[in-house]
């Protein structure tokens, strides 16, 4: 399924990164981007795949990851609506042996590599709303490195669920399984299952099928600095 020209036309316009483009630039955005639809659970990129794309990422979410020579899924990041990535060295995002799949139902907007760079030849400010992007991306991977390194399972869980939560605007996070959060910490399913249980018994969170509800935010704040 593929949406209308004027619809695309319309959530390209609203993106930050575009913002500077006349009426006419925009136009010429919209011919040479394609917008299509990805259901929930497909991998719609692989390591294997040639040609250099940039995806941005309309509705739903989409989760990057790669996987060991064990065999064993490492999430690198979960992306919400509103956000670029792909293997484009100019966002500092090469998708060498990664993995993009779709956890939500996702509406995603695909543009080509030569078709950004002559953009940013024509328009420079583009280049440096790019930047800011990557700067931003670049500064939370070194937190989440920073966490891997230096905190247990505990404080990891902790300082997660309080960033998906910022990133949902809710103190309500749906739509990830215990297994989902393992691997975004660097841990196994069992493990997170058991922390998550501390944290409820602790009166921090609250757990459903895939819903945690955060009662105690600033408990929550205390486990992700320990």
């Amino acid at each position: 399924m593929v949406t209308q020209p004027a619809e695309k036309m319309r959530y390209l316009s609203e993106l930050t990164v575009f913002q500077d483009l006349t009426p006419r630039e925009m136009e010429e955005l919209n011919r040479i981007t394609t917008m299509s639809t990805v259901p929930r659970g497909r991998v719609f990129y692989r390591p294997e795949e040639p040609g250099e794309v940039l995806f941005i990422l309309k509705e739903g979410r989409v989760q990057l990851y790669r996987i060991s020579p064990e065999g064993k899924k490492l999430v690198i990041t979960t992306l919400g609506p509103h956000t670029l990535f792909g293997e484009m060295a100019l966002l500092g995002t090469k998708m060498h042996n990664t993995f993009a799949e779709a956890v939500d139902d996702c509406l995603i907007c695909v543009m080509s590599r030569t078709d950004l760079e002559r953009l940013i030849l024509n328009k420079p400010q583009v280049a440096l709303r790019l930047l800011e992007i990557t700067g931003k991306r670049l500064r939370e991977a070194e937190e989440r490195l920073e966490n891997m390194a230096f905190k247990g399972i505990p404080a990891r869980l902790a300082s997660l669920l309080l960033r998906l939560a910022e990133e949902q605007g809710s103190n309500e996070i749906v739509g990830l399984t215990h297994q989902d959060l393992a691997e975004s910490v660097g841990t196994y399913r069992e493990t997170a299952t058991q922390v998550l249980n501390e944290l409820k018994s602790q009166g921090l969170i609250e757990i459903g099928r895939k819903r945690i509800k955060i009662l105690d935010m600033e408990g929550l704040a205390e486990v992700a600095e320990s």
